[in-house]
């Protein structure tokens, strides 16, 4: 069965050829233009929406979709997440790059192998990520997740190994 990743929303009409203004993940950019098709979700159907025109404009881009020519064609659609085949965001991912679905629930060691709790959240500062850790004492704590903290991510593990500084989990 198909698995399907959201990758932005239809804010709103933007003109009056059926352009639509579309939210998408900060630093997410270059792969929101690369895509040339998205689904949205009817009831429990994902209907495939092609794009012919996709280019940004400040925080958000501006899409042009196929057979969608007016903004009473595309009013219908405002407010629908657009969603993208899971395999399709993989065969983007670099080397060291994850689905945040991947990472929730993993559980969090330092280097000795000692564990410190899960991963229950990821998030973004506008600078980096950041991973929420649920410790052994029931708090959370947010770490950055950059190379000299997050040292070791194995998904098939599940497990992630930090550089635990003096201060970092509390």
């Amino acid at each position: 069965m198909t698995k399907y990743v959201s990758v932005g929303k239809i804010l709103n009409f933007h003109g009056i050829h059926g352009e639509a203004k579309v939210g998408f993940s900060k630093n997410q950019q270059d792969f929101f233009c690369s895509l040339k098709k998205v689904f949205i979700k009817t009831g429990n159907e994902y209907n495939p929406l092609k794009i012919t025109r996709n280019r940004l404009n400040k925080t958000f881009a501006i899409v042009k979709f196929e057979g969608i020519n007016s903004i009473n064609e595309l009013l219908e659609y405002k407010g629908l997440l657009l969603f993208v085949e899971e395999q399709t965001i993989r065969n983007s991912l670099e080397e060291d790059e994850f689905l945040i679905d991947e990472l929730l629930g993993l559980s969090v060691a330092d280097e000795n192998d000692n564990n410190l709790g899960f991963i229950v959240g990821v998030s973004n500062n506008g600078v980096n990520d950041l991973l929420s850790i649920k410790t052994k004492s029931g708090k959370i704590s947010l770490i950055p997740f950059v190379k000299a903290i997050v040292t070791n991510v194995s998904i098939k593990d599940k497990k992630v190994t930090i550089n635990n500084l003096e201060g970092l989990l509390e």
